[in-house]
């Protein structure tokens, strides 16, 4: 093995025994809970050798960096989810390669989305970013939309072409009634997906917790956790 492969295979074996020990510790079954690594300012030969070693599942941020990326990796088995805020000039390239996009948070980018998923012939997966620190805006400081405005999303995503309305997620808040509360935070995201599955019972993916919140969020019930650091590193600064 080379040294990356080790130090990779090394800490990815750490965060199994971490999602296995929560879902011990929250009477669950460790299938139920997906990882999803976090690659953003890693290169392709990360990813690369982290599929080699089983993960199938990995995340962008930034369409700028996912792109060559992604396309770089075309050969590999994965599955790659879109987390970051995405503008609308964005999408044809992001639909071009992302099988989920986790951050959808309004009416436009779901047009879209869907305009551009039809003309690649895609079915593109949708989880609604539910924003728990939302001013009046109906915002949140990281994208999102506040939990009164996700039955109107949710039944946009579920009508429009070459999308599939797959859930919801959210990022643990910094600011108001949850900061430094993640898993009241999550235990709300819960709350809100049953209430979303009322309306559409598919709905069932919930994606919470991050390298330091991955065990709240299990404990909540997430379906998915998103991990990078735990994984890769600590992230080098951009730019």
């Amino acid at each position: 093995m080379t040294d990356r492969k080790t130090q990779l295979a090394a800490n990815l074996a750490k965060v199994e025994e971490r999602i296995t020990a929560a879902c011990v510790a929250a009477g669950r079954k460790r299938e139920e809970v997906t990882l999803i690594v976090v690659t953003k300012t890693y290169p392709a030969s990360d990813v690369r050798i982290l599929s080699e070693l089983g993960v199938r599942h990995v995340a962008e941020n930034r369409d700028q960096d996912a792109a060559p990326k992604a396309a770089a990796c075309t050969d590999l088995p994965l599955k790659w989810h879109f987390v970051g805020q995405l503008q609308t000039n964005k999408v044809r390239s992001v639909v071009g390669y992302a099988d989920v996009v986790q951050s959808v948070d309004r009416s436009k980018l779901v047009t879209a989305l869907s305009k551009e998923a039809v003309r690649a012939g895609r079915e593109v997966g949708c989880l609604i970013q539910v924003a728990l620190d939302a001013a009046e805006s109906g915002r949140g400081e990281r994208g999102g939309v506040a939990p009164y405005g996700i039955e109107e999303l949710a039944d946009l995503i579920a009508e429009a072409p070459g999308l599939r309305l797959d859930g919801l997620m959210t990022v643990a808040p910094l600011t108001g009634e949850y900061a430094g509360r993640e898993q009241a935070a999550f235990e709300r995201l819960m709350d809100l997906s049953t209430d979303l599955r009322r309306a559409h019972p598919a709905a069932t993916m919930v994606s919470a917790g991050m390298s330091a919140d991955l065990e709240q969020a299990v404990a909540a019930g997430a379906t998915h956790v998103r991990v990078g650091t735990a994984v890769l590193g600590v992230r080098p600064r951009l730019g």
